[in-house]
């Protein structure tokens, strides 16, 4: 791959950088990961911002400006985005035009500038802005800011050099962002903890602009596959109709927390995955939990009563007891989990094993139970309102305190709970039950 590094004669922050990675590259070292490709060096007198059609001039696969960052609320900072107008063109470029991004590369140097930062310097995606914008080949701006005396900081250049000279990309979901603010800490945290790497990211307050043929292009340029939403971030009314042109345009919407569990799980596996849970419950929600292989989808059941029982007796244990295994509960307004689940099939009888040991001892810990053979029977004891109404016990607010476990006063007589009680069984058949204690 042909890597060019391009950094600007008038710009302090690119100048430091350059020098700090002809630096490294001088001193003895292993090889860099980007060592291993065909990387050029170019240094051009005007402003990078102005450099529409610079690929014209060099030959490459990617370039990687090396710039200074400018702030009107200054922090120290390394930063790497893509460039782009979501509307005018104030700062280079021309309006309404994105230029193609690396999200997998993006997010690889983003990486190593959370490994190499000197304190007290953060890092963070920037959303896109200002030029150039006509550009054909992918590019990306690793940055150092805020003012000059970042700019000059040898510390600082030799981190975002040591970076860029480290980054190698890995396996990636390209995605395009949504809301925030200008360093897009949502989008950052994600690069930084999972698969998820974004090219093109608009600020909140770009958002009301867009239409479908500005978001068609930032998936384009991306080349990403999903998009993810800052929520909180936008007003209800936009967050609608934001979601309704990606729905027009079929572009997916991706929670974080499923790009924070999908593990190694391809990015078809996880389409089949919404596909099963949508037949398994129109328009439910999906929760993914564990850290999943790639493998393929597949629906299991646990035992009639048994999740019923396990839920009434502690949901919170359950919820919990699931957040370590690959498995996708779905759960509608009614009904908080329902007793089909979805896995990997490689690994269908390790998961069922550990949800149907999960209920039964949840069962054994907070209820009444005995085993007999592959019959598990939970005996609790309920409140029956034939037995109250024989002791005069009238409907209504002394039904609810018994209900509660209070003694109520009838007619000058106490009834006690244990007095309108009765035993309920509950018996679950599960082969094979003792493996599972």
């Amino acid at each position: 791959m042909k890597i060019a590094l391009v950094s600007s004669l008038q710009d302090p922050g690119g100048c430091t950088i350059h020098d700090a990675l002809l630096a490294l590259l001088g001193e003895p070292h292993g090889a860099y990961p980007l060592e291993r490709h065909d990387l050029s060096h170019h240094r051009v007198k005007d402003r990078l911002i102005y450099q529409d059609h610079i690929d014209r001039d060099i030959d490459a696969d990617l370039i990687i400006f090396l710039s200074r960052h400018s702030s009107k609320n200054p922090v120290p900072v390394l930063t790497v985005h893509v460039t782009g107008n979501f509307t005018t063109a104030d700062f280079g470029g021309r309006e309404g035009t994105l230029a193609p991004s690396a999200p997998a590369w993006m997010q690889a140097v983003l990486r190593e500038l959370a490994k190499n930062a000197p304190s007290p310097f953060r890092v963070a995606y920037e959303v896109t802005h200002h030029g150039p914008t006509e550009l054909s080949t992918p590019s990306l701006f690793a940055e150092v800011g805020s003012t000059e005396r970042e700019w000059s900081d040898r510390a600082a250049g030799l981190a975002v050099a040591r970076s860029v000279l480290s980054a190698d990309h890995a396996d990636c979901i390209p995605l395009i962002g949504f809301g925030g603010t200008h360093y897009a800490a949502r989008q950052t945290h994600i690069a930084l903890t999972t698969r998820g790497a974004f090219g093109h990211i608009a600020h909140s307050r770009e958002v009301p602009s867009l239409d479908a043929g500005m978001v068609r292009q930032m998936r384009e340029k991306s080349g990403a596959i999903a998009a993810f939403i800052d929520r909180k971030s936008l007003p209800s009314g936009e967050l609608a109709r934001l979601l309704e042109i990606l729905a027009r345009e079929d572009i997916p919407v991706v929670p974080e927390e499923h790009l924070v569990h999908m593990g190694r799980l391809s990015w078809d596996s996880y389409r089949k995955i919404l596909f099963l849970a949508e037949g398994l419950s129109p328009g439910g929600r999906v929760v993914l939990c564990g850290d999943w292989p790639d493998g393929t989808p597949h629906v299991i059941d646990i035992f009639p009563g048994l999740l019923e029982e396990a839920l009434r007796c502690n949901m919170a244990e359950f919820l919990k007891g699931t957040d370590v295994v690959p498995v996708a509960r779905v759960s509608t307004p009614r009904i908080p989990v329902l007793s089909r689940f979805i896995t990997i099939r490689e690994q269908r009888d390790e998961v069922l094993h550990h949800l149907i040991s999960l209920c039964v001892n949840i069962l054994r810990k907070g209820e009444s139970t005995f085993m007999e053979k592959d019959c598990l029977t939970i005996r609790r004891r309920v409140f029956d309102p034939e037995k109250a109404r024989e002791l005069g016990v009238p409907r209504g607010p002394c039904f609810g305190r018994l209900m509660k476990g209070e003694t109520v006063l009838v007619a000058g007589r106490e009834i006690t709970p244990e007095m309108v009680t009765t035993v309920a069984e509950r018996r679950i058949h599960i082969p094979g039950l003792e493996k599972f204690i």
